[in-house]
């Protein structure tokens, strides 16, 4: 009894061990709640249903930043709802690709949410492998917050300057590699995203992919993708590795749960692409300006890309409403 509770009181990533039990405690409890007791049977998640749950999620986010602050201190506690911002922010975009993959391979909307949950468990053990990772580099080679610095820079100018693409799901390489190499039915089977089906002549049963599992690695595609953007933008608001993750794991939980309210508007937010470009321009020159004139106050970081967001979904709501009176006119 006496070496487990010297285990918990050790340090793992600058943090002793049990303050990351109490989040991963936290974390487990969302999730069984969510799958056990919530979407136990397979439903179609309605607007309302997914901005109550969407509003449970943040409001355990918020409470858990509070514990942050009261236990880590203030700077601490801002450090860690700015990450959040940011992550939720950031990740806004992921959900328009989501909604692109859940059309190209028309997953019902029932099995939508079953896609989305085994997907978070992928999301907290890639985050945690490139935050950790981020933080062994950071921790070895402080100089290169500079380079995720001129990253984030780079990246937000590029965005401001990009023009509007269509993506085409189907022409992906990775996905036109699965399909060439793995077995794939013609059709859904329920939940599942593999099966046993006869192959060939013999007829001999083998465990075949469903198209929902290709949905799944899809998605887990997307978020690798779009955290190579967020996961050096948190870094740029903190270096403590378990602010990062906590912030980053709460937010991406509680996005999912608004994806079926934000998946029928997204197309409302056109131009919040516009504010995530200069948050990561604000964030990426922080680190640059805390070189030459000293660390910010952390608060003025929050307020600054709370600003830059809400006035985009402002800007984004007031345009596209703009525009489609304008197109109800003609």
């Amino acid at each position: 009894m006496d070496g487990l509770f010297a285990t918990i009181f050790l340090e793992f990533l600058g943090k002793p061990v049990w303050i990351w039990l109490v989040f991963v405690g936290i974390v487990l409890t969302l999730l069984v709640l969510d799958l056990g007791f919530l979407n136990r049977r397979d439903h179609v998640i309605g607007v309302g249903e997914s901005l109550k749950l969407s509003a449970f999620y943040i409001a355990v986010a918020m409470l858990f930043g509070g514990w942050v602050w009261w236990s880590m201190g203030g700077e601490a506690g801002l450090q860690y709802y700015t990450g959040f911002f940011v992550e939720k922010s950031l990740s806004l975009d992921n959900v328009f690709v989501i909604s692109l993959i859940f059309s190209y391979f028309a997953v019902p909307r029932e099995l939508q949410h079953r896609v989305l949950f085994w997907g978070i468990l992928g999301v907290i053990v890639l985050r945690g492998l490139m935050i950790g990772a981020g933080a062994a580099l950071v921790s070895e080679f402080h100089w290169i917050l500079y380079v995720f610095g001129a990253f984030l820079l780079l990246t937000g100018i590029k965005m401001l300057f990009a023009k509007d693409e269509e993506t085409d799901i189907g022409e992906n390489a990775i996905l036109r590699f699965l399909k060439r190499r793995i077995r794939v039915t013609d059709r859904f089977h329920g939940h599942h995203f593999i099966v046993k089906q006869p192959v060939g002549d013999s007829g001999a049963m083998r465990w075949t992919a469903t198209p929902l599992l290709l949905a799944l690695i899809m998605v887990e595609l997307a978020d690798l993708v779009f955290a190579v953007d967020s996961v050096p933008a948190i870094f740029a608001i903190t270096t403590d590795p378990y602010l990062v993750y906590t912030s980053n794991i709460f937010a991406i939980l509680g996005l999912r749960a608004l994806y079926f309210a934000l998946a029928a508007m997204v197309h409302r937010f056109r131009y919040l692409k516009y504010a995530l470009a200069l948050v990561l321009v604000f964030i990426g020159g922080k680190i640059f300006y805390t070189q030459v004139f000293g660390k910010p106050d952390p608060l003025i970081a929050l307020g600054v890309t709370f600003a830059l967001i809400a006035g985009g979904v402002v800007v984004s709501l007031w345009r596209t409403s703009r525009e489609a009176k304008a197109a109800a006119a003609e």
